[in-house]
């Protein structure tokens, strides 16, 4: 967030030499070209390459429904094309959506955060119903993220095809080993090989622009289809061809979503700049480039993108886009971690073992079981699609069920938060919705060819979300009863004769709100009979925006009496942010504590809850069930909010769903 308020800022205080604003001007346009390059390295990665497959897709003669090879119908797709990522990409999330963020981050989870912040002024059941379809999206970006691995590296290594023929067997397992060891590597961390990511970027983009413009060359007339009569005059002259087409031009705007996502770690200006300088014409120089070849040469469409390059550079070129589509994988990875990470601090999954693999870089991290799961999966639809064409019926259908939620969600904020006319919301989404409700209207033809597979990958994801939230609820709601009223429980400890026995030393009881009594320390008293000279009760509160500063950090409650050694301590998060206890309570300001704490010594008392199926109709059987089993990737509590494991102690305690 800093790096962006530094570059609409004006500078800082005086100039103690007159070359001192050229100096610091000359170091923050360094700055700019290094978060546009490391932007070049992570956002656009899938979107850069798809060039690779898409037309290759479009004129496939495989296809159920081929687009039939003529003048005519080159012209109308590119047409398609150039049109589709101007409106999608271009308007939708770079001029739009990324003007909606939670304090700097975007993505369908911070929409969703935005709906939650806003529905107590309007639209309360319409903000519930929008947010459930925002997690209906993230769910269909962990099928985007099984897929992408998948489509890409697949579709750079069929260039082997191209150079040499006979290697077709071995695309397939050569793939496999690229994925396996890619998952393999992400415990080490990307903050290494991070650093080389957007120069190689560069690169691709510098070269496919390049060889588009060789095609270009020596077809001019490719040119024209920048004109939207022609993709006009092919969607509604030739509508049946046209309409099929449209499952296979939306892989152009594949990725277009980690504009938005990845917005807060390298700001929406150094994303526009990037896209609109480089990405961009790289990509349409590529996609008319290839137009032009298939006009030339229309009996030889097996792989435009790489017969596009000279044969001397398609071994190259075949490195280079292997590189190219791992840096893409990289990307919806480490995306499939944070969405994640994101939707188990808000509540929708369970709390997720997760490493931090940079000290600099506070996105980077790792979560393991997330890992597996894709690596499995991602493996999975190489063996069984085999190529990257048949891969594509799949991919289609979750981007365009992305980018329409995405859309819906944008006008609701923006006539719901930010007062909007009526007439410019309604015209805008009109218009866009309709483009989009195209698009997922033209993959739905592809539900039997594999349009299903990602439809049933962010179905399974949203089951395990909506089940998890709604148990969560239930479990929170038996906890609560058993655990009593806080206060209550220190009026207790303050009256009770004969008073509990104190031991020297501070305990931290970590409990999930202010208003009840952790079930450890209730069983320490009534139990055990003593309780520590100082007593922490901590409650975690995961705060609707990306981070919460410091400062803002604890809120200290004496619980009445301030004499007695009993606090309770809020500690505020953010959803991006991982709780450190131990880090998060050297914050205390002594004079707020009643008495020094101990922390180098202290006790850390956790309760653990098992679940067991219940008879109460708290929920269907079978969502029980999947309750209860996904209650059992919960990681580790004292690992998750960093307690020493010497000096933690879990009680348990069963509760019935």
């Amino acid at each position: 967030m800093a790096d962006r308020r530094q570059e609409s800022g004006s500078g800082g205080g005086p100039a103690p030499a007159q070359d001192s604003p050229a100096a610091g001007s000359g170091a923050r346009e360094t700055a700019r070209l290094a978060m546009t390059v490391g932007a070049l390295g992570v956002v656009f990665g899938d979107l850069g390459t798809s060039p690779l497959y898409t037309l290759q897709t479009l004129f496939n003669p495989d296809d159920p429904h081929p687009v039939p090879v003529s003048a005519r119908n080159v012209y109308g797709v590119v047409s398609l094309v150039f049109w589709s990522i101007t409106i999608i990409v271009s308007v939708t999330y770079v001029l739009l959506a990324m003007r909606a963020d939670n304090d700097g981050e975007g993505g369908i989870m911070a929409l969703i955060t935005l709906l939650r912040q806003g529905k107590a002024k309007r639209g309360r059941r319409a903000a519930a119903v929008l947010a459930a379809l925002g997690i209906f999206g993230a769910s269909l970006f962990f099928g985007d993220s099984m897929i992408t691995p998948a489509i890409s590296v697949l579709s750079a290594v069929e260039g082997l095809k191209v150079v040499q023929p006979s290697l077709h067997s071995a695309v397939v397992p050569i793939t496999a080993v690229i994925i396996v060891v890619l998952f393999l590597v992400q415990s080490r961390g990307t903050a290494a090989v991070g650093r080389v990511f957007g120069p190689v970027m560069v690169v691709w983009f510098t070269v496919i622009g390049a060889c588009g413009i060789s095609g270009i060359v020596d077809h001019p007339g490719i040119l024209r289809a920048v004109s939207p009569t022609y993709a006009v005059s092919f969607l509604f002259g030739h509508f049946g061809t046209a309409f099929f087409s449209l499952a296979a031009v939306v892989l152009t705007v594949t990725g277009a979503e980690a504009l938005y996502a990845d917005m807060g770690h390298f700001g929406r200006r150094s994303i526009t700049r990037a896209w609109v300088l480089l990405v961009f014409p790289a990509c349409i120089l590529s996609y008319f480039g290839q137009g032009a070849l298939i006009l030339a040469h229309p009996g030889n469409i097996s792989n435009p993108f790489f017969l596009l390059v000279p044969g001397w550079g398609r071994l190259p070129m075949v490195l280079l886009a292997t590189a190219a589509t791992v840096i893409a994988s990289q990307a919806v990875i480490t995306g499939a971690y944070s969405v994640a990470s994101q939707a188990a601090q808000l509540g929708y999954l369970p709390r997720l073992r997760i490493a931090h693999t940079s000290e600099s870089t506070i996105g980077q991290i790792y979560v393991p079981w997330i890992n597996w799961l894709l690596m499995a999966s991602v493996l999975t639809l190489i063996f069984a699609f085999r190529t990257s064409t048949a891969l594509a019926f799949a991919y289609g259908m979750a981007v365009t069920g992305t980018i329409i939620i995405t859309t819906l969600l944008f006008f609701y904020v923006a006539r719901t938060r930010w007062d909007t006319p009526l007439w410019l919301v309604a015209a805008g989404a009109t218009f866009l919705l309709s483009v989009d409700l195209l698009f997922v209207a033209a993959n739905l033809t592809k539900l039997v060819h594999g349009a299903w597979l990602p439809l049933l990958i962010g179905l399974v994801a949203f089951t395990v979300m909506t089940t998890w939230q709604r148990g969560r609820k239930v479990v929170t709601a038996e906890r609560a009863e058993r655990e009593g009223s806080l206060r209550e429980f220190v009026d207790y400890l303050r009256h009770r004769e004969p008073q509990v026995l104190q031991v020297p030393g501070t305990a931290v009881f970590l409990n999930r709100d202010r208003h009840t009594t952790p079930l450890a320390m209730r069983a320490n008293v009534e139990h055990n009979h003593v309780r520590h000279d100082q007593v922490v009760i901590l409650s975690i509160e995961t705060k609707p925006v990306p981070r919460v500063p410091v400062e803002e950090r604890l809120l200290v409650d004496s619980l009445g009496y301030s004499d007695d050694g009993i606090i309770h301590v809020t500690a505020r998060y953010g959803y991006m942010e991982t709780p450190d206890v131990p880090a998060t309570l050297a914050l205390l300001d002594p004079a707020t504590t009643e008495g020094p704490l101990q922390l180098d010594e202290a006790s850390y008392f956790l309760s653990k809850i098992e679940l067991r199926r219940g008879k109460a109709p708290t929920m269907r059987p079978w969502r029980k069930r999947l309750f209860v089993a996904t209650s059992y990737i919960t990681a580790d509590a004292a690992e998750h909010f960093g307690l020493p494991r010497d000096r933690t102690v879990i009680m348990g305690s069963d509760i019935e769903v």
